[in-house]
């Protein structure tokens, strides 16, 4: 009998959930329209709704994990009770910024995986970092020969391959601002 996924070490989930990379696949768009919507129907009106991520930038390799970013400025917690109530699991919380995801299985990913971040209205670097990669083809190339690199050595690591390409995203941020 298999383990809950709440019920795993980290180890055992990054195990089960490594860091795949694949080419850019246009259905991650329409994955993105279709969650969109639904969150429209389900969240306050003037929450703002995002692809973010490399998945919202054509052209280079991606996690097939759609991130979405939604800000809000109402209270963060009705909205992740919302969220919570239409399927989406908590996986981190601070005072400013909540995650979700969802196509998360006891059997590996779903055909549809997606990574919510929940933050207040004007929280929201990723949307900079990825109009810079859409308007500089060049630096969104280098962006993925450094996820390439960092692919195989942080399969089993999440944390690690995050930290590994922060500095490449903190600098592009700030140049894009």
């Amino acid at each position: 009998m298999s383990k809950k996924l709440s019920e795993m070490t980290l180890e055992e989930l990054w195990m089960l959930f490594p860091i795949i990379l694949t080419e850019h696949n246009d259905c991650w768009t329409e994955y993105y329209a279709e969650e969109a919507a639904e969150l429209k129907r389900i969240l306050p009106e003037e929450t703002v709704i995002n692809h973010i991520g490399s998945t919202a930038v054509k052209g280079i390799w991606a996690k097939p994990i759609v991130d979405i970013l939604v800000e809000a400025k109402g209270n963060l917690q009705d909205i992740a009770t919302t969220l919570q109530n239409s399927g989406w699991i908590k996986m981190f919380e601070s005072e400013t910024r909540l995650s979700f995801n969802k196509g998360y299985t006891e059997n590996g990913f779903a055909e549809k995986v997606f990574h919510l971040h929940l933050r207040y209205t004007g929280d929201n670097d990723e949307i900079c970092f990825r109009d810079y990669l859409i308007t500089h083809p060049d630096v969104a190339k280098e962006y993925e020969k450094l996820k390439l690199k960092l692919w195989k050595r942080f399969e089993h690591n999440r944390d690690g391959y995050t930290e590994a390409k922060s500095e490449f995203i903190k600098k592009y941020t700030m140049l894009a601002k």
